[in-house]
């Protein structure tokens, strides 16, 4: 799951695809929990990849794991087409490996978790995607620890 550098452990980062933001989450570096960390407002594709590229260095990234916005039928539409398009030139511009996961209602459990937590209504649409992020990265670090069990 994690993979090892000199020694060093390495995060995990998830991304919460939106057409106006992408919601950014972060593994701790033994890859148990994940915490959101940011939300970036898009600017267009290349200038997406660079902040996210830039990201992946700062905190010595490991594998970026994408969430996919299948139906909830299991299908893929149109957006799901485009976040794997994304991925795609993602992971051309990036030196670690690119992965997806399902991410069906992942913002609505964020909207549900920062609710309970009486986050305002500012806050929550400030964090909600990032939330999502980590929603997403925790099912990956929870499957993943599964496995290895």
């Amino acid at each position: 799951m994690v993979s090892y550098d000199e020694g060093k452990e390495k995060r995990l980062m998830a991304l919460d695809m939106g057409q106006r933001r992408i919601g950014i989450a972060l593994s701790d570096p033994s890859g148990f929990m994940a915490s959101p960390l940011i939300v970036l407002e898009r600017k267009g594709e290349d200038a997406d990849i660079a902040a996210i590229q830039k990201l992946v260095t700062e905190h010595s990234v490991a594998r970026v794991v994408v969430g996919l916005p299948l139906s909830m039928d299991g299908s893929m539409g149109a957006e799901a087409e485009r976040v794997l398009q994304f991925c795609s030139r993602l992971s051309q511009q990036l030196p670690v490996p690119v992965e997806t996961w399902d991410e069906r209602l992942s913002t609505v459990a964020a909207q549900g978790l920062m609710i309970e937590a009486g986050a305002s209504q500012r806050h929550r649409r400030a964090w909600r995607d990032a939330v999502a992020a980590a929603i997403i990265l925790q099912g990956y670090l929870d499957r993943e620890r599964n496995r290895a069990q």
